[in-house]
């Protein structure tokens, strides 16, 4: 479908730029082109002190995926920096096994459970209200959006990512390398909790700032990215050989894809978000995979460790974790290693940077 917005009909016909959404576009791929700055999240405390005796529970979503993996590892290397027990549970996106996390971080005393990486709190309201009425405070990181969602009233606190910005960047992406002439395939898994803020912010910006952009979006559940994702991309491809970009809210997807976008004989490139090392390989090994917005995992899981620290600490709570996001193309690509991995490409001024904020030498 193609969407016109109200200023883009004003600006024709009051004979305004035409690239002004072009322009704007381009200058949102120049700020993220630049390598991340650390900005604390909120004072310095005392970590150490406050964690002497206190101890942190993860539950991914799930560790068959690496980008959850990589977010656990973040919050492990942050526990030992500062000298505080953290157990990282084993998920295989089983919400048995969430919940045999949940009952086993209350019997074995825990102070805080953060469930990590999308998974969705609401599966385990009745486990949640059951560990809070045990002492236990339960968070999440990396789940909502920062602006668009919040954790409910029911959770003790959560540390959010922009994700509508990541979107923003994919979207700006495809405008100015087609000069404002995007047909794209958008694809996400509706029931993880942020695609909808990462799906819509593709979508709205597009709509927004490309009058002449067209979108079609498609739901691949996760469990289904194996057998649906790549039919379903080469059947769009073929039914519409002018889509130009394909566009996986998350870039874990492209696994499925490419092989798709081969079989259709397309020239569409992908565009997508997690700098998931292999889709990194991809780019840099091929030319299909265009561009991947990125963030260090490793900085995410010490950014969620800290919101959880100042919770457990009774400081004032941070809701928006201090990630930049990070854009990887082929000119730099290989940054990121080779092979790549989560957490190189994006410098190391959060592993400083934090161990100040928490008084550690």
């Amino acid at each position: 479908m193609k969407y016109m917005t109200t200023a883009a009909a004003a600006a024709l016909l009051l004979g305004a730029p035409a690239h002004a959404g072009i322009d704007e576009a381009r200058a949102l791929i120049a700020q993220y082109s630049q390598l991340p700055t650390f900005e604390a999240p909120g004072p310095a405390f005392d970590a150490k002190a406050c964690m002497a005796d206190k101890k942190m529970f993860v539950i991914p979503l799930t560790n068959a995926n690496p980008f959850n993996a990589a977010i656990s590892q973040g919050f492990v290397d942050a526990a030992e920096i500062v000298g505080f027990e953290l157990r990282d549970w084993e998920t295989q996106l089983d919400p048995a096994g969430w919940i045999q996390g949940i009952n086993t971080a209350v019997a074995e005393g825990f102070d805080l459970i953060d469930l990590q990486g999308g998974l969705p709190p609401e599966f385990l309201q009745p486990q949640i209200l059951e560990a809070q009425a045990a002492g236990v405070k339960v968070t999440a990181t990396h789940n909502w959006d920062a602006t668009t969602q919040g954790a409910p009233d029911w959770m003790d606190g959560a540390a959010n990512t922009d994700y509508v910005t990541v979107g923003q960047i994919i979207a700006a992406w495809a405008i100015v390398q087609t000069e404002g002439k995007v047909n794209a395939l958008v694809l996400g898994p509706d029931e993880i909790t942020p695609t909808a803020p990462l799906r819509d912010s593709i979508l709205g910006y597009l709509a927004e700032h490309c009058p002449d952009c067209t979108t079609k979006y498609i739901n691949v559940p996760v469990n289904d990215w194996a057998t649906q994702g790549q039919p379903a991309v080469q059947n769009a491809l073929l039914a519409d050989p002018s889509i130009n970009y394909v566009l996986p809210v998350y870039d874990s997807m492209s696994q499925f894809i490419v092989p798709a976008i081969q079989i259709a004989g397309s020239s569409a490139k992908i565009v997508s978000y997690n700098g998931t090392p292999f889709v990194l390989d991809m780019m840099r090994d091929g030319d299909i995979v265009e561009m991947n917005v990125g963030e260090s995992l490793g900085w995410v899981g010490m950014a969620g460790t800290d919101a959880n620290m100042r919770l457990l600490c009774g400081l004032d709570p941070v809701t928006k974790l201090n990630t930049p996001a990070f854009i990887f193309t082929d000119e730099n690509v290989a940054s990121a290693g080779v092979p790549a991995t989560f957490n190189d490409g994006y410098g190391d001024v959060h592993i400083e940077g934090f161990k100040a904020l928490w008084g550690i030498d």
